[in-house]
């Protein structure tokens, strides 16, 4: 069996976050793809992490990932410039959860300053674990392109 590739990236702000979750996914079992970025000291721009994460969903090498930066927000907003990619900010179990039943969302985002270490890793697991509700959700997931 093949272990589920996730992809998982961030900027400076998030890069803390970023590690503890790369360590959550390989407990739960996954395979975390790091996209970067390498530390919390070196100020890097959202957007390039946000485009890294879209390559990669679109060449297939991972169906899921998570971005991280310090709101969540413009990394989120830069993923989302891109076909392919429905990128959504969860702040908490609930949200994760619907991104994934109602828009069958590919990528988690979260805000590294907004949410704790235990909420994100919740955030995370719920959004793994979650399928797609499908039926009178897919006209509206269709029409997002």
């Amino acid at each position: 069996m093949t272990t589920q590739k996730i992809a998982i990236a961030s900027d400076h702000a998030g890069f803390e976050l970023k590690q503890s979750l790369i360590e959550e996914l390989r407990g739960l079992g996954y395979e975390p793809v790091d996209l970067g970025t390498d530390n919390a000291m070196t100020s890097v721009d959202y957007p390039d992490f946000g485009a890294a994460m879209a390559k990669t969903i679109a060449g297939g090498t991972c169906e899921k990932g998570v971005l991280i930066c310090g709101t969540g927000i413009g990394i989120s907003i830069a993923a989302n410039r891109h076909s392919g990619v429905r990128a959504a900010l969860c702040h908490d179990e609930t949200s994760a959860r619907l991104s994934r039943e109602h828009n069958d969302a590919n990528v988690l985002a979260l805000g590294a300053r907004l949410v704790g270490d235990v909420v994100a890793k919740e955030c995370l697991k719920t959004f793994l674990a979650t399928p797609f509700a499908g039926d009178r959700h897919m006209r509206r997931v269709a029409k997002l392109g």
